[in-house]
């Protein structure tokens, strides 16, 4: 089945697997030479977004695989935004690498994708060849979204079970009383954090969503022995232009020479 894209190209409808929860995940793979590239997007973002189908476009051009999908509630996928939270990603995540690639991966986190590859690194250390974070948001429900909430917003997540938070880069996120007791319970950067393999983090010091602050705690937090981060002058949260897309290829090559 394919159906027409807004800008009139095609778009082949996605495969579907379903995890060991009985959600089913939405995903489109490149079959190539490993390791296998795959793509984590970033909080109420999906498949279908710059990076990924930029991502997917090189990967293919080099022969080499490649894996994007949805997580639940996402996109494609089954479920709805606001019944997810961190921990069910996670699973979607750990799913979806289990289910559809083999041996080791290059993992590319874009914004609370970032996290998922966190969580992803520390429980499987031994899938990774390298790792290419985005505006990596780590611990953001706690940091970002609890930590800044007011008394009368706390007050309503006790209420009603969920707040609502504003975008710059969509409508209003619904942020549930789950998502943020979920996320307690998935924190990266209160406990040692080993990634033993080569890292890149890329970061636009314009980003509204994530701070720079961030970037550098989290480059501090881990342990890794390779491990840059990379700041760029005047680039946004979604770190898609030409010279952005460039570098987030120029990380995969990279770590991928890094690991050999």
């Amino acid at each position: 089945m394919i159906r027409p894209t807004q800008s009139g190209g095609i778009m082949h409808a996605p495969n579907t697997f379903e995890t060991p929860q009985g959600r089913h995940i939405a995903y489109h793979k490149t079959e190539g030479q490993g390791p296998c590239v795959v793509f984590l997007g970033g909080l109420k973002s999906d498949m279908e977004g710059t990076k990924a189908i930029h991502l997917e476009a090189w990967c293919r051009a080099q022969g080499r695989a490649f894996l994007r999908f949805d997580y639940s509630g996402h996109g494609q996928s089954s479920g709805t935004f606001e019944e997810g939270c961190i921990g069910d990603w996670a699973e979607d995540t750990a799913a979806a690498l289990r289910a559809l690639t083999e041996g080791k991966v290059i993992v590319v986190g874009s914004s609370m994708g970032g996290w998922q590859s966190l969580l992803f690194a520390r429980a499987q250390p031994e899938r990774i060849a390298g790792l290419v974070t985005i505006a990596a948001a780590p611990d953001f429900t706690e940091d970002g979204y609890w930590a800044t909430f007011s008394d009368a917003q706390k007050a309503a997540l006790a209420r009603d079970g969920q707040v609502e938070m504003p975008s710059d880069y969509m409508e209003p996120y619904i942020i549930t009383k789950r998502l943020i007791e979920d996320g307690r319970r998935n924190l990266v950067l209160r406990d040692p954090l080993h990634l033993p393999f080569p890292v890149r983090c890329l970061q636009g010091t314009d980003d509204t969503a994530v701070t720079t602050a961030t970037a550098v705690r989290l480059l501090e937090h881990a342990n890794s022995p390779d491990m840059h981060l990379t700041l760029v002058k005047g680039a946004d949260h979604r770190f898609s232009d030409g010279p952005c897309l460039g570098m987030i290829e120029a990380a995969i090559l990279d770590v991928l020479e890094a690991g050999q």
